[in-house]
């Protein structure tokens, strides 16, 4: 059984949000100063999950945590700064997890750059939030798979056709669990940090008001040059002009 202080003191941070096919638990706001360029940051974090159970009881969730081995998963979070509920405009990012370019600052990518960009942008425009993707890795077919995909990748073969020779779609991402969540923080317009058109048509297609679309570029080298030119000519990401892939 929960402890009633325990369940007290958690009550009110955890919200249930349906779906048909699940509910999703987010849990938050909790205060996260951040090491952002050398200075602290104070960002409100909300981690959410995914539960096949359709049960509005927070309890229930709980007691089964212990068993659920969640470690064994990754879990998707949100980083919010300022006041996103009610500003008038807001700054957002879909970043999907990249183990070794948010991790290891690989430069086979250009991932790490863009997760602390965005979050320094987020902070500068003085209101906004992060959505870190977990399930997103590889552009969707996990950690493992994306190893074997940079097997090939260094046999010849690009991001597209990489994934493609492994069985998998070239892009297998969704962001409706990512999109209610942000429905339920925020109701007001936002801009979408992102050069994937996918991303765009997602949040448009659920109805959300996206006021503007801000490219993301950068950190260009001769490791992830391939990279990102397929990023544009076969998967149709936008805003690169030809002096944004050689600065």
């Amino acid at each position: 059984m929960i402890d009633p202080k325990v369940l007290s003191i958690l009550q009110d941070k955890i919200k249930v949000l349906e779906s048909a096919e699940h509910m999703t638990y987010l849990v938050g706001p909790i205060r996260l100063p951040v090491n952002l360029g050398g200075e602290t940051v104070v960002f409100q974090w909300y981690c959410w999950l995914n539960c096949t159970e359709l049960t509005r009881d927070t309890t229930r969730m709980i007691e089964k945590l212990s068993d659920a081995k969640l470690a064994e998963f990754q879990q998707s979070s949100v980083l919010v700064y300022g006041d996103f509920e009610h500003d008038e405009e807001a700054l957002i990012r879909f970043h999907s997890i990249c183990h070794t370019g948010d991790i290891f600052g690989s430069k086979r990518c250009d991932c790490g750059y863009q997760l602390t960009q965005s979050m320094k942008e987020i902070v500068e425009h003085g209101c906004g939030a992060l959505f870190y993707l977990a399930n997103h890795e590889g552009r969707g077919i996990g950690l493992y798979s994306k190893a074997m995909a940079y097997i090939l990748q260094e046999n010849g073969y690009d991001t597209v056709d990489a994934n493609l020779a492994l069985g998998f779609v070239d892009d297998a991402r969704t962001y409706d669990d990512a999109i209610r969540v942000l429905k339920s923080l925020r109701q007001k317009p936002v801009t979408l940090m992102t050069n994937n058109p996918r991303k765009l048509d997602a949040l448009i297609g659920a109805g959300l008001n996206v006021s503007e679309r801000k490219p993301l570029w950068g950190d260009v080298s001769e490791f992830n040059e391939k990279y990102l030119q397929t990023k544009v000519e076969r998967s149709g990401h936008l805003g690169a002009a030809a002096q944004d892939l050689e600065q």
